[in-house]
């Protein structure tokens, strides 16, 4: 293995050693014959060391790879040497601003013997051709052999896409699913309790971790999931500890106090069931799993928490268990049958195609490999799939168990040979430079594989070293290398730890002459490196320190390619950065540096550089824009007064640009922009006030940039005058983007409408505008065949949405007029065909909406489909809105799921049509519309709804709400008196919901003089929650509360009257009873104190108190000022009174 490892790295090695050459040999007149003579002589032993490839017994041959990589590294050095020269002649010259192309050729010239480069490759040459004259002697002949840039793994031969082997389909694990949730969800009378589920590597642990993490029947049950990742061989108690925390709070834990780490758990967990996995277990100690387990215990008493453990050693699984006193031992999971390993595969090689008969051939030989094992039947399916079919039984022959290796590691071992071209080899091994089950992102490894020279630009086909690079991603996860992870908000890359190890084997094999990728985690480590003389051979260092850096650290690592700084008392970069001049990137985003020394500036090799947001205090160095090989600046800064880099435009081969201040200062124009033609990705443009109209605008050639996905255009400007509002409209013009666009946001936009290339953006998924106060008419946009998400938040000027918001045009209307007329028929006309998402927010002014009716009317036609994908509505806070521009009765929202309709005070009625079509409807939340009076909801026409909201709808008539007895899947519901007529909650019609098994939250808000809850309360008993708001007239619970034996939770808030909890006997009946919340009942206070053994805890947080459903967004109406509060637990609760 390690010397097909060895023979990966002088392939790459001499194409980036004929790439160089190539590139450079036309450019230094000097000693041109010499850079021929080595292109020659590497494309010579090129063609030999495939021949040595299938000689590595003949004695000798591994020590000539050995000879040859090291000589190639040195060669590598050098020519990378030579390119900085011209990079740094290419700069000077460009600052001088000289014209005569002559000039910077001749002047390289004049220093290039004096820089000792040829003598150097001369001396390089004489010893690549003794290596050569060794090869004739050793009986190795050159093989002519060109390897494809991409072979058919990548390209379009293959009738497969990535994405259809990725697709998640488990198999043969369904009743280990059902036995665990079943156990998960069964009644416990323990505070928390442990399945450690072991077996070996390969057999689906974590993927059966992930199915039960996410099966449905579990999100109800437990209040807080939460997945750990250890895979450690030894892992302390407190690391543990905040990778909890991290996972409740998805934020950093930066403190080191590990009794404030268990107080902030205890807070997130509190008075809840809670689910945790922890994956990929190693440490057995006995004395952390006690520690650890105590500990959770003591946090919590709510009964029925759990924890799944997966691990390949039995005694992780008999640590884990012996704290919490489980005897059931751990659950073995078990290898697949053949015929679910066969399914696999077959779903990877022919994807429901009829088996053919070279596949079947070597059926029972790919079973036995396979050995039960869902893994390997995965990798043999990603080898198989990239080939031919009369390659398949040649391929699995190879592939033949050695008594050495395990059947994986021949798999895999078959695998990496077949990997094409020899780059994807270098690729697939440096992902083993990270920790076990980190989540890698895409453009970071593509990064990391350009720096490292893995990936070389395919010129002749004109193709970005990125587009190479993603094509060589493909290639590992078609060959199942590489899973790919999709997440509702992003997509990463995961590396199986059986395949992590072989991948570590590649990186740096004990063979090779030196190690070239290293992870230090402190000063010792790097010292002792240093020690051994291995700083010199070092390309990737990922180092982190728990100390400063000294100044001339860095300094050692004269090669590096690849450098990441971490440590949180890593506080500055050193000048001695300046002298790595090979690096590529730099990555100091886990470091606190907050400053870059002008001598970044001179590392002119350098593409990328990785920071954390807002980290500089003092802005770029001044000669940011010398970094000509420059592509991808991953930094955002969220001021927009932060200076940017003068003459960003030169930074030419620049593609990731997050942000980008236009300021009045020279070389900080928009202008800057118009020469950076590759960028992608996202892109905030700020301080647009200040362009000076259309001309000025349009040199930032948005249109000439089809890769930009994401466009942000902020019009506001703070630091003093803008120019003119009224050239706003004409700045937009200048700004059109590509057509590819995909994302577009818009704000503090001054002008009075918008521009009309938005009706080309074809490809726009989502479009944001907000804070454009003077804008009378909204973006024409109803026509856009993409658009699924539509955001319009603070539109002051907005009275109408109507003709222009939809797309009919004047000259529209009056030709629709005269088809009319004329009796000739019309096409079916769509509006927002995609829209899944609509959000319309403080529009204080609008008023009018038209309707599906109006348009159809305007357009002559007979039938118009408006919204017909909508999912999602929410109109909030506009005030002055009288009519929905949506009613359903000729246009049904058959797919909407969620309304929801907040402080809509012109409303006064929705219409009873909208939901007669709503089978899919969840959510209705109708919030804070003081003048709705009808609400013509029947509940039998949105059997789907789980989520019911009415509150603060003073005029509103409750008992108008019918149907409620067919709400048979409504889980949480919230309902208030409304007005302080006679009505009653008792009139509400509880029928259905106390027949149904599925209500789990209510919330009931009553009146001030409210002095009973309604009866019909008492038979709901499968609530886990309820709340009780503005009761201010009862004295007393009534003791039926006892029948609500489902309950955990119990929240009080403003009863004023309140004296007492139910009776002693009643609370003892709920048994699942472990939260009581109370906010101000200053009586109930005073009754339950902790002198009377009442637990009483003064400390509530805000997120608590806005549980409040009319509260929204930050707005906190009737919870001002300080908060009587407490947290009585139960077992207290049941104390007798002294």
């Amino acid at each position: 293995m390690a010397d097909a490892a060895i023979s990966a790295t002088i392939q790459v090695a001499l194409e980036t050693v004929i790439s160089l050459t190539a590139d450079r040999v036309s450019l230094v007149l000097g000693f041109r014959e010499e850079l021929e003579r080595l292109c020659n002589t590497a494309e010579t032993i090129r063609g030999i060391l495939a021949d040595a490839d299938g000689k590595m017994h003949i004695p000798g041959v591994k020590n000539w790879l050995k000879q040859l990589e090291g000589e190639l590294f040195e060669v590598e050095n050098v020519l990378d040497k030579l390119n900085y020269e011209t990079l740094h002649r290419e700069v000077k010259y460009r600052n001088q601003l000289k014209k005569k192309v002559c000039f910077f050729f001749s002047y390289f010239n004049t220093i290039g013997s004096r820089s000792g480069l040829a003598s150097k490759i001369r001396e390089i040459n004489m010893n690549l051709e003794r290596i050569n004259r060794q090869a004739n002697d050793l009986g190795l002949v050159f093989r002519f052999q060109i390897e494809a840039a991409l072979p058919a793994a990548a390209g379009a031969t293959t009738s497969r896409h990535t994405d259809s082997i990725l697709v998640p389909n488990v198999v043969g694990r369904v009743h280990d699913e059902s036995k665990i949730v079943d156990m998960l969800l069964s009644p416990s009378e323990k505070v928390l309790s442990v399945i450690p589920m072991t077996g070996m590597g390969g057999l689906g642990k974590t993927t059966l971790a992930k199915l039960v993490y996410n099966d449905p029947k579990i999100d109800g049950h437990f209040g807080q999931k939460i997945w750990v990742c250890v895979a450690k061989e030894q892992i302390k108690i407190m690391e543990l500890f905040k990778l909890i925390l991290v996972q409740l709070t998805r934020e950093e834990v930066k403190v080191d106090d590990r009794d404030v780490i268990v107080k902030k758990i205890g807070e997130k967990l509190k008075g809840q069931r809670y689910f945790l996995v922890l994956d990929d277990v190693w440490d057995h100690e006995q004395g952390l799993w006690d520690d650890y387990f105590n500990t959770l215990m003591g946090l919590n008493e709510t009964k029925g928490s759990w924890c799944l453990v997966t691990t390949r050693l039995v005694p992780v699984a008999n640590a884990v268990s012996r704290p919490l006193k489980m005897n059931g031992g751990p659950y073995f999971l078990g290898k697949l049958p053949d015929n679910e390993c066969w399914s696999i595969l077959k779903e990877m090689v022919i994807a429901g195609e009829e088996v053919p008969t070279e596949l079947e051939a070597i059926k029972n030989q790919i079973l036995r490999k396979c050995d039960g094992l869902p893994l390997a039947a995965k990798l043999i399916g990603g080898l198989l799939v990239n080939k031919k079919k009369e390659e398949w039984k040649s391929i699995m022959k190879e592939s033949h168990t050695n008594e050495y290796q395990s059947e994986i590691d021949q798999i895999l071992k078959v695998s990496f040979d077949h990997l094409s071209p020899a780059s994807v080899k270098k690729c697939f091994a440096y992902c083993s430079i990270f920790p076990k089950d980190t989540d890698l992102k895409q453009d970071l490894l593509i990064e990391l594989w350009m720096a490292e020279g893995f990936v070389q630009p395919d010129r002749q086909n004109q193709r970005l070293m990125e587009e190479i690079g993603a094509d060589y991603l493909r290639i590992l996860l078609q060959n199942s290398l590489l899973e790919k992870v999709e997440e509702s908000w992003r997509t990463y890359y995961k590396m199986h730890d059986l395949v992590h190890d072989f991948a570590k084997s590649v990186l740096n094999p004990k063979s090779s002459n030196q190690d070239r990728y290293l992870v230090l985690n402190s000063y010792e480590e790097m010292a002792e490196n240093v020690r051994r003389n291995k700083s010199a051979s070092l390309r990737t260092l990922f180092l982190h320190l728990e100390s400063r850096i000294s100044a001339d650290m860095l300094s050692r690592f004269k090669h590096l390619h690849v450098l990441k700084l971490s440590g949180e008392h890593v506080t500055f970069l050193p000048s001695s950065i300046g002298e790595l001049l090979h690096l590529r990137l730099l990555n100091i985003s886990y470091s606190e540096i907050t400053s870059l020394p002008e001598s970044l500036c001179k590392l002119y090799n350098l593409q990328t550089l990785t920071m954390s947001d807002d980290a500089l205090e003092g802005g770029f160095p001044n000669q940011m824009s010398n970094l000509i090989s420059l592509r991808h600046l991953n930094y955002n800064h969220d001021d927009a007064e932060f200076k940017m880099p003068m003459h960003m435009g030169r930074l030419a081969c620049l593609q990731t640009l997050m942000f980008f201040n236009v300021s009045q200062e020279r070389g900080c124009g928009i202008e800057e922009l118009g020469t950076l033609k590759y960028l992608k990705g996202s892109l905030e443009i700020r301080n647009l006030g200040l362009v000076e109209g259309k001309e000025a605008a349009k040199q930032a050639k948005l249109f000439e940039k089809p890769s930009l996905s994401h466009l942000r255009l902020d019009f506001e400007w703070k630091s003093g005058d803008r120019k003119s509002d009224n050239c706003d409209e004409d700045v937009l013009e200048g700004l059109q983007p590509h057509q590819n666009l995909q994302e577009l946001e818009i704000r503090y936009f001054m002008g009075n409408k918008f521009s009309q290339w938005f009706v080309n953006l074809s490809k726009l998924v989502e479009l944001q505008i907000e804070d454009c106060e003077r804008c009378s008419e909204l973006p024409t946009v109803g026509q856009l065949p993409s658009l699924k998400r539509l955001y319009l938040k603070r539109l002051d000027n907005i009275r109408s949405v109507g003709d222009e918001f939809y797309g009919i045009t004047a000259n529209e209307e009056e030709g629709e007029g005269r088809s009319q007329a004329s009796g000739s028929s019309t096409r079916r006309r769509k509006f927002f065909p995609a829209l899944e998402e609509l959000y319309v927010e403080y529009m204080e002014n609008l008023v009018e909406w038209k309707e599906a009716d109006q348009m159809r009317s305007i357009t002559g036609e007979a039938e118009a489909d408006v919204f017909p994908m909508l999912r999602d509505l929410s109109i909030s806070h506009c005030p002055r809105l009288i009519s929905l521009g949506v009613n359903g009765q000729k246009c049904p929202l058959s797919h909407l799921e969620r309304l929801r309709l907040c402080g809509c005070d012109g409303l006064t009625t929705i219409p009873n049509k909208m939901f007669e079509s709503c089978l899919s409807l969840q959510s209705l939340r109708v919030v804070r519309c003081p003048n709705l009076v009808s609400l013509s909801h029947n509940l039998q026409e949105t059997p789907s709804l789980k989520d019911l909201a009415i509150v603060g709808c003073p005029k509103l008539i409750l008992h108008r709400l019918n149907g409620s007895s067919f709400a048979t899947n409504l889980r949480e519901l919230w309902i208030a008196s409304f007005s302080s007529n006679d009505f009653s909650m008792d009139d509400f019609d509880w029928s259905g919901l106390i027949s149904a098994l599925t209500l789990r939250e209510l919330e009931l808000r009553g009146l001030p003089h409210s002095d009973s809850l309604p009866h019909q309360l008492q038979y709901l008993t499968t609530l886990t929650s309820l709340s009780l708001d503005n009761f201010g007239g009862i004295e007393v619970l009534p003791d039926w509360i006892g029948n609500l034996v489902s309950l955990e939770t119990l929240w009080l808030w403003s009863c004023q009257k309140l004296q007492s909890l139910p009776s002693e006997a009643t609370m003892r009946r709920l048994t699942k009873l472990t939260r009581v919340e109370v906010y101000q009942c200053p009586l109930l206070r005073q009754r339950y104190t902790p002198q009377r053994g009442i637990y009483l805890k003064e400390e509530i947080s805000s997120d608590e108190i806005s549980s409040d459903p009319t509260s929204s967004d930050s707005e906190q109406e009737g919870n001002d000022g300080a908060q009587t509060s407490c947290s009585c637990c139960f077992p207290s609760l049941l104390k007798k009174e002294s």
